[in-house]
Parts: structure tokens; sequence; C-alpha cells
């Protein structure tokens, strides 16, 4: 009888510890598409300058490489939990492949015109919905694969994808477009008036997305939480000490790192990362990080915090349209009311009115997506309401 009360408990902190994880990363998403709408007129590039960025600016940017990794290596982890829950690796593949191809149609429509509002579109940004799409499509062949292979396979690809940084294909190459797609970030001229921009070079985020399909036995039905928990912990430090190691090797799978007379810039330009794509160290770190944090919310149980987060971590799709829409409606809003403030742009003043509205966003999308994550498991005969 205590053994039939407690599986729901376990089952429930399992999978609340995921959404709650998805949430964290959905709320550090917000934080840095507020900056990237009313702080453009300071932009960072990729990894970012040093000496231009103020610390400030930095840990805010730095803090959102959480969200990528995170969200697709719980992608992965989601796409075996639902095969344990369904008929298995077939239902998997169909579902991931549906979706996949559901998630790159959106990034060509919903997606871009939120960010653009140009219609038809002179520039489609192929980014990180497309990523995950795209990586969904690829995972739904690879689930056929021996959970070994899948397992190697995902980590060779995070850990050697750098070595091939030095290839690049020109235009009258019949590999730059599928190169530029795979690896190398860059523009791909469709016709006169529409160009794509490859933003989320899907390589290595396939290799993420395996790696989290071959993590999800450690989180199947029966599974002991304590030996779960041990498993995240060693593999997070393993990621984490990786990173430290090789970082200060300072010879592969980064941009060089270097001393500055302040310790603040130069522990800046030790954890200057590269995302686009993302690399070893990039991976090593963002992911070390990711399943100590998904460690420490399994063991946090319920939480009132927990439950919280966990909301914006059910409806991740939901949350992710409507925060674009708001946020471009917001800035529309600002222009018409104030002007351009800051050159071409309306903008904050500082980095503090970045996280002011971005905590006050959170507050005010918190009900909306609340609603939706309890129609999507009170509905569950209406099929597309899980693509959401």
């Amino acid at each position: 009888m205590t053994s039939a009360s407690a599986t729901p408990t376990l089952l429930h902190q399992r999978l609340q510890s995921i959404d709650a994880l998805r949430g964290l990363v959905i709320v550090f998403m917000l934080l840095d598409h507020v900056r990237e709408t009313f702080f453009l007129h300071r932009q960072v590039g990729d990894p970012m300058a040093i000496d231009a960025t103020d610390p400030t600016l930095f840990f805010s940017r730095t803090l959102a490489h959480l969200c990528a990794p995170v969200f697709v290596l719980l992608t992965g982890l989601s796409a075996w939990l639902y095969g344990e829950k369904y008929q298995g690796r077939s239902d998997v593949s169909a579902f991931l492949f549906k979706r996949g191809l559901f998630l790159v149609v959106l990034e060509f429509t919903l997606v871009n015109f939120a960010w653009t509002f140009q219609l038809p579109p002179s520039v489609v940004y192929m980014q990180v919905i497309w990523a995950i799409g795209v990586s969904m499509i690829a995972l739904s062949v690879l689930v056929w694969l021996p959970r070994t292979a899948l397992l190697v396979l995902g980590a060779l690809i995070i850990a050697g994808h750098n070595l091939l940084d030095g290839v690049h294909f020109g235009l009258d190459s019949a590999m730059h477009v599928p190169w530029a797609i795979l690896h190398d970030r860059g523009w791909l001229q469709v016709s006169e008036g529409l160009r794509l921009r490859t933003s989320y070079p899907v390589l290595p985020w396939i290799g993420v997305i395996a790696l989290g399909y071959a993590l999800g036995p450690w989180f199947a039905r029966g599974s002991q939480p304590a030996q779960r928990q041990h498993r995240l912990l060693l593999a997070g430090l393993l990621a984490l000490c990786g990173f430290v190691a090789l970082r200060l090797y300072n010879g592969y799978g980064e941009a060089p790192w270097s001393g500055y007379p302040s310790i603040t810039q130069t522990l800046m330009s030790f954890f200057n990362i590269t995302k686009y794509p993302p690399s070893l160290l990039f991976l090593a770190l963002t992911l070390g990080c990711g399943l100590l944090l998904l460690r420490g919310f399994e063991r946090a149980g319920a939480a009132r915090w927990i439950s919280v987060l966990a909301v914006f971590g059910a409806a991740p799709m939901f949350f992710y349209l409507l925060h674009l829409y708001v946020l471009k409606l917001l800035y529309l809003a600002c222009v018409a009311l104030f002007g351009l403030n800051q050159g071409a742009y309306f903008g904050f003043e500082g980095i503090g009115a970045v996280w002011l509205a971005a905590v006050a966003l959170a507050a005010a999308l918190y009900l909306p997506v609340r609603w939706f994550a309890q129609l999507k498991g009170r509905r569950r005969d209406i099929a597309w309401l899980k693509y959401f």
C-alpha cells in the first residue's frame, strides 16, 4: 500500500523536474529576447567582444546560453519518455518526424513573422525552432540504432564537430547549401527578393538530441531516483571538469581566451564561448550545468517554485509564440508612444530595465500559459495540442 501510493509521487517528481528545468530556461530565453528587443542598440557578437561588453550585459547573454542546449537535450529525453508511454520506437519515430516537420514549417511562418513583421518576408532566419525541428527529424531515424551506438554517435558529434571548423564551400559548390545548414553559418540566396540565414547550423544539435534520447532509460518507470540523481551528478561534473580542462589547455573546441588586467574581464574571456554553431566547450559548460540543475530540481521535490517553473515548461511552444508576439507589439507600441530614443532603435538605458521587464512579462504570461497547459492535460482527445 505504501509502495502503491509512493509510485505516483515519484513519477510526478521525475516528470515535473523535467518541466521545471525546461521552464527555467524558457524564462532565461525571455530575458534574452527582451534584451534583443529593447537593448538592440547594444548588440553583442558571438563570441562577445570583451573590451566592448559591459559585465552585466555579458552575464545576461551568457546566462541565456543555457537555453538551446538544455531544451534540445530535454527534447531527446522527452522523446524517449514518449516511447515508454506509448508503443515504443515506431511511434516515437513517426511522432518525431511529424513534429519536427511541424516545427520547421512553424519557423518559416509564424516564428519568422513574429521577428520581422514582413509579409512576404525578404529574410527568413533559420533559428532555434528550425534546429530543433531538423534535429527531431534526424532523431526519427537515429532512434532505430542501439542505445550504445546512439550514445557514442551523439558524443562523437559533440566532441568532434569542431574539427570541421576549417571546412568551407564556395557559392559555386554543390556542398555550399547542405554545409551551411549543417555546420557553416551563412546566407543562402533563394531569389532576388528572399534570403535565408542559417543562424543555427544543425549538426551539433543532432548530437545533443541523440544524447538526450540515450539518457532516457535513467528516467524509466521503476528507476531508482537515488541512482538517477547520482548519474546526473557524475555526468554533470564530468562535463564541467572537461570544460575547465580543455579551456585551460586553450587549444581545442573554442576560440582562445586570454588574461586581462581586470579579474572580471579575464573571467569573461574564459567563459566567452561560441554558440553559432555551438562549440564543444559551449555544450560541455551548458549541458553540464543543465544536468546538475535537473538533479537539483528532482531533489527539490514538490517545492512551490518548482511547480511554478513547471507551468512554463509544460507548454513551451505556446509560450514561445506568445512571448514573441507580445514583445513585438510592445516594441511597436513604445516606438509609437516615445519614438526612437537610441539612434535607430527604441531601447532601455541600462540592463537593469531589461531584467525588470523580463520579470514583469514572465508574471504577466504565467496565467495564460497555465491555462493552456491545463487545457493540454485535460483535452488529450485534441491531437494537435500535444505539438505545443
